[in-house]
């Protein structure tokens, strides 16, 4: 035991000196073997902070009410909160009130008449109807899930949420990373083809159609997402690191091993609004399936000159928009982008609606929400906004096991959710998680529906920002309608 203190201590002068010579970090120069101190409560900051020093409320970008909502709901536990709320609403700028009906409608119990275990609540459009696709379909699910891809998943996170989405009966987005093995356990896809084009890409990395046919023969596809940007990084393109680039996603996504895969910021196949309007015609001829885009929301003068083009010329239209909000994303970005770069989800979708409901070509559109609108309140502003549709994705991330750790981009996920490590992928198991994930999904949407009915109306679809109100902060109010500028009804 004497040479083991002996060697322990003469590992710490070494480590003492070694403090006092270098010059990289002052903090370890000034105060050398305790400055390491602060370097180890640093790396631990956010789990004590997690567990130990923040209130209910407090925690971004989701806090410990919200995530405890969205485990309970996962795990098909109590997910009541009791003893009233801990949110002093009248002192929150910007707090949503729903206006309930003196005369709701009622929703059935379990064990009650008309009561659907699934609480299914379809779209109240058909995707593709417009325009008359071969493939045209209605979404059995007004909550479905966002695009992440795998790469940026792990393989078990993936098959856990495409398990689940099938149980739950939902659309499971691919994200832009491409159609994987993983993605084919029973849930129908929306593929998201991004500017990389993967799994529909070319040697030089341009857009391959007939790639893309092979696959939309080979998987559940149900509808086609051009991506033109995502609210956490828009205008920037993605990174997927080169450690987490295994064999088997090289084969996918068609790119080389060895080196960080980059998703370019911009399109091959198109440059304007008016070939990406040819660029999605030409997917629905070929395929006979919906076509949309997804997108973050910047400058206006693109989507005016969108909404323009469909009024001029019927013959070309996107069969649907998703909306991505600025708050939004799965990934890691620059801190001057996630924060600054884009429009948050309610101003965004705002923005570009109206747009498109004064030249009249809304109702020719679906249009899906995308950005922490996984709660039932702030599903039901987006329907409120126009929504048709919602995707959820960190909310699901957190279903299948996340816990917030925001390791997402260090490939040391904790939970296997976000991560390529074998060892820490092993942990999650997709088929106890896709139970999680469809308990997940049809909580929400029985909130939804709850919500929709003690406003006095049978569908999402029905609310109106009529039914909704938001506080200032000092004891005043004014109508959601108000708020976003929305004409009246």
């Amino acid at each position: 035991m004497l040479w083991m203190t002996w060697t322990l201590l003469a590992l710490l002068a070494a480590l003492l000196v070694y403090d006092l010579v270098q010059r990289k970090h002052a903090i370890l120069r000034n105060f050398p073997l305790i400055g390491h101190l602060r370097y180890l409560l640093e790396a631990f900051g956010p789990e004590l902070r997690q567990y130990i020093v923040t209130g209910n409320d407090e925690e971004r970008p989701f806090n410990r009410d919200q995530r405890r909502w969205v485990y309970a709901s996962s795990k098909q536990q109590n997910n009541y909160f009791g003893f009233g709320t801990d949110t002093e609403q009248e002192q929150v700028e910007n707090f949503l009130i729903i206006k309930h009906s003196a005369f709701p409608l009622h929703s059935p119990f379990k064990g009650e008449e008309g009561y659907d275990p699934k609480y299914e609540i379809s779209c109240a459009k058909v995707l593709g109807e417009f325009r008359q696709r071969r493939l045209a379909f209605r979404p059995s699910s007004v909550v479905n899930i966002s695009g992440m891809s795998y790469g940026s998943l792990s393989s078990n996170a993936v098959e856990a949420i495409n398990r689940g989405s099938a149980i739950a009966g939902c659309l499971h987005n691919t994200g832009e990373g491409g159609v994987s093995d993983h993605h084919r356990h029973g849930g129908e896809l929306i593929w998201q083809i991004g500017t990389g084009y993967f799994g529909c890409r070319a040697a030089d990395g341009s857009f391959d159609l007939e790639r893309l046919k092979d696959t939309v023969q080979s998987a559940k596809i149900r509808a086609l997402e051009i991506k033109l940007s995502q609210g956490a990084k828009p205008g920037l393109g993605g990174v997927l690191p080169a450690a987490k680039i295994s064999p088997e996603i090289a084969s996918i996504r068609g790119i080389a091993r060895g080196k960080d895969c980059i998703s370019p910021a911009v399109h091959k196949a198109f440059r304007d609004a008016s070939e990406l309007l040819d660029f999605a015609e030409h997917l629905a001829e070929e395929t006979g399936l919906p076509v949309g885009i997804k997108s973050a929301v910047g400058q206006e003068g693109f989507w005016m000159e969108l909404a323009d083009l469909m009024v001029r010329d019927s013959g070309r239209a996107v069969d649907f928009i998703s909306i991505d909000g600025g708050e939004g994303g799965t990934g890691a970005a620059p801190l001057a982008f996630s924060d600054h770069v884009s429009f948050p989800f309610k101003q965004g979708f705002a923005k570009v609606y109206q747009i498109f409901h004064q030249r009249g070509v809304a109702e020719r559109v679906v249009w899906n929400g995308s950005g922490k609108l996984g709660f039932p309140q702030s599903a039901l502003l987006a329907f409120g906004l126009g929504c048709d549709l919602i995707s959820v994705a960190r909310e699901p991330m957190l279903a299948i096991g996340c816990i917030q750790a925001q390791r997402c981009h260090s490939g040391h996920c904790p939970t296997g959710v976000a991560t390529q490590n074998k060892w820490l992928v092993r942990g999650l198991d997709p088929t106890h998680k896709a139970a999680r994930l469809a308990n997940y999904v049809m909580t929400l949407r029985k909130e939804l529906l709850g919500l929709s009915r003690a406003c006095g109306v049978l569908h999402p679809s029905d609310i109106t920002l009529d039914h909704l109100e938001i506080l200032n902060g000092e004891l005043g109010s004014r109508s959601a309608r108000e708020t976003f500028g929305y004409p009246e009804a």
